[in-house]
């Protein structure tokens, strides 16, 4: 027949044809798996085995399985959740989530969602609480598990306002940082959301008071990488610090404290200059030495312009607007006998 619409086929075509018939013929003795789940299973035992058998193969992570019994249980919220990320990529014409810093997942904003509800910065410890496992007894229930996601639900919700949301991005603009360009670890930007979080819910911080301390902490963050690499053991850890506040001031007093033990003294008479030394053009050293330089109202050099301008995300021009260059050129230096840094 496709002859005689096409014409004669070349003989490499009607091999290729071939080919592709006996590929489709060969489906008849495909071994194809199928599980017959009877009526008497309940959706608990329905989200083991799908988490089960998708984790066969397919690499998933502990969000995807607290996302798959959140499709088993509370299916509007993951909507919800996903929801909220992909309009902070492709925001819609009326208020958004959109922001320059960054384009969070559903996996990032899961974690302050939990991190909230459960004060558990380890996902695999989230998954069995929303089971509705008791860490301790070891027990599973219904009615744990549908407690539990009460939580979820109310910590989600503070999570994903709007309002919270754009008044924690003030905090970091107030930090000096201007645009995503400059964060070095979106970790260190989630975690400092869910800190603003559980002052805010929890403590009834004003958000201008709350706004000061986040602005420190999250400066503190990023210069100092606190959650990058194994981030999740120093979550817990700063999660286990701030749940022994009973008030606004201990916890704002912890949080204090925390900084000024990562930020001694030595550090910025020793680590930090160190670090500035060998310092790249990419960086969480050089990035905070920037969103400092903001903060005073500095300007580049040669430039009637301030760097907090010049470093504004509405910026599309070609080439960076601040770039970093050699006062005296590195072919100079070496001619005349200075190759090393001083």
């Amino acid at each position: 027949q496709l002859e005689a619409s096409k014409g004669e086929l070349p003989e490499e075509k009607r091999d290729d044809l071939e080919e592709a018939i006996d590929r489709l013929y060969d489906l008849r003795n495909y071994p194809f798996k199928v599980m017959e789940l009877g009526p008497d299973v309940d959706e608990e035992q329905v989200a083991e085995v799908f988490v089960r058998i998708n984790s066969e193969g397919v690499s998933l992570g502990q969000a995807d399985f607290i996302l798959t019994l959140m499709s088993v249980w509370w299916e509007a919220g993951r909507k919800e959740l996903e929801d909220f990320a992909r309009e902070a990529v492709v925001p819609s014409s009326g208020p958004s989530p959109a922001n320059p810093f960054i384009n969070p997942s559903a996996d990032q904003m899961l974690r302050a969602i939990t991190g909230l509800a459960f004060r558990r910065g380890r996902l695999r410890y989230v998954y069995q609480v929303l089971r509705g496992k008791d860490l301790e007894t070891g027990e599973v229930s219904a009615e744990i598990r549908e407690r539990q996601f009460l939580a979820l639900q109310e910590a989600q919700s503070a999570t994903l306002s709007l309002t919270n949301w754009h008044e924690f991005l003030k905090a970091v603009r107030r930090a000096g940082y201007r645009s995503r360009s400059m964060i070095s670890s979106e970790n260190n930007l989630m975690f400092s959301y869910l800190m603003y979080l559980i002052g805010l819910r929890d403590h009834g911080i004003d958000r201008r008071a709350l706004r000061e301390v986040i602005a420190q902490w999250f400066f503190m963050t990023s210069i100092t990488g606190r959650y990058t690499g194994n981030f999740e053991s120093r979550v817990e850890q700063d999660l286990r610090r701030v749940g022994e506040a009973t008030n606004g001031e201990e916890f704002i007093a912890i949080l204090n404290g925390i900084v000024e033990t990562a930020l001694t003294g030595d550090y910025w008479e020793i680590q930090l200059p160190n670090s500035l030394e060998s310092s790249s053009s990419y960086g969480p050293t050089i990035f905070a030495y920037h969103a400092a330089l903001v903060l005073l109202n500095a300007r580049p050099l040669f430039s009637p312009l301030h760097l907090g301008e010049l470093l504004d995300p509405s910026t599309h021009a070609p080439r960076s607007a601040v770039e970093r260059h050699h006062l005296f050129p590195k072919a100079y230096l070496t001619s005349i006998g200075v190759n090393r840094t001083p």
